[in-house]
């Protein structure tokens, strides 16, 4: 197959990978596929099996900015490659771009998936302060989405949550999650790199891996600290990951040193996927700090699978998704105090857990994928 995939995200230099970087790239072990290419991201550029072409005239690193001020290009872009390179099929699942690709599509007479990643009016409105504003981009969002969804042939999402909730809006979807690549996530010895941060034999390590936004409530885990080192003094906090769009690893840092906790955190920045599993070896609990109630109740975290792939002990607030798949590795609070208590019988008990994660492997969640544009090509 020929296919045109319009990602989420600048596909060459984004520093977090997303599920488009997995699949796709396995399934480009078998098939022809062209990527659009958004200058948004100024992070080092990846190696890809994908055919890139250019889709930027105006660079911006502001995602609003780029996509909004390129649109019109973009509906070049789509329609030359999908005429030009012959595609027998396009995944669209970023928003503005996304509308151009469903545009080329119909245009051209092409079949479409739209790949849902998570609720877009939601995380787009999440980095925006101003509530009036917030409101504005959440409710634009979402007429522009709901258009992308009514002129796709098909709807792929993450969760069975999500497809309840598209259901609710009068769409029918189908659910591919998301996955681990367990050639890369497994049980490891954390010791050397342990040794590389400054990490004690005898430190109780509670980690957190992922983007450092708002929507994760790391800054509740810094405010427990200085409880938790009342109980045990060799408690740290290992934050892995960085902020791209707000301010808030800035805030986190100023709370940690106004708690006079900042000797007893440690922030990685964002460190290069290959080394994410040595990183998880060092954490003796890995948490799940989801925010948003509405976030919660449609999310399944990529983070979740990592975790457990590492035989991890997982501390999350609620996440039904991830409730409903289980595992005695994960360990649910509601309240701060609750959280306290995990990690206190956690410290005491220590345990070790190997979860069977095959089922959600990355080549799993391709080999789905697969079978679908088959189906529609």
């Amino acid at each position: 197959m020929k296919i045109l995939l319009v990602s989420t995200q600048d596909y060459l230099h984004h520093p977090i990978p997303s599920r488009h970087h997995y699949i796709f790239e396995e399934l480009a072990t078998r098939h022809e596929i062209h990527v659009p290419h958004f200058h948004v991201s100024r992070d080092a550029e990846r190696q890809t099996r994908l055919i890139v072409h250019d889709a930027t005239i105006i660079p911006s690193t502001n995602p609003l900015l780029h996509y909004t001020l390129n649109a019109p290009w973009h509906f070049h872009v789509m329609r030359k490659i999908v005429r030009e390179e012959k595609i027998d099929i396009i995944v669209a699942a970023n928003v503005l771009a996304g509308t151009a690709a469903v545009r080329a599509a119909t245009r051209e007479g092409k079949p479409v998936i739209f790949d849902l990643k998570d609720w877009f009016p939601d995380s787009a409105a999440a980095y925006v302060r101003n509530s009036i504003l917030r409101e504005a981009v959440r409710k634009s969002v979402w007429e522009i989405t709901r258009f992308n969804l009514r002129q796709s042939t098909h709807i792929t999402t993450v969760s069975p949550s999500l497809v309840e909730k598209l259901a609710r809006e009068g769409f029918q979807a189908e659910c591919i999650t998301n996955g681990v690549n367990t050639e890369l996530f497994r049980p490891m010895d954390g010791s050397a790199r342990r040794r590389m941060l400054g990490i004690g034999n005898g430190d109780f390590v509670i980690g957190f891996a992922g983007s450092v936004e708002r929507w994760y409530a790391i800054d509740e885990l810094i405010r427990a600290l200085p409880d938790l080192l009342v109980i045990n003094s060799a408690t740290r906090l290992l934050v892995v990951g960085g902020s791209l769009f707000t301010p808030y690893m800035k805030e986190l840092r100023a709370l940690a040193s106004d708690l006079g906790v900042e000797d007893r955190v440690i922030f990685t920045g964002i460190r290069p996927n290959a080394e994410l599993p040595e990183y998880i070896a060092c954490m003796d609990a890995c948490t799940i700090p989801l925010a948003p109630p509405q976030w919660a109740d449609i999310a399944l975290p990529n983070k979740f699978f990592e975790y457990s792939a590492c035989g991890k002990p997982i501390v999350m607030r609620p996440i039904p998704d991830v409730l409903k798949i289980g595992g005695r590795n994960l360990f649910v609070y509601h309240t701060i105090s609750e959280f306290i208590t995990i990690i206190r019988r956690l410290m005491d008990e220590r345990p070790r857990f190997d979860p069977d994660v095959q089922r959600f492997s990355w080549k799993e969640s391709a080999r789905r994928f697969e079978e679908r544009l088959a189906s529609l090509a």
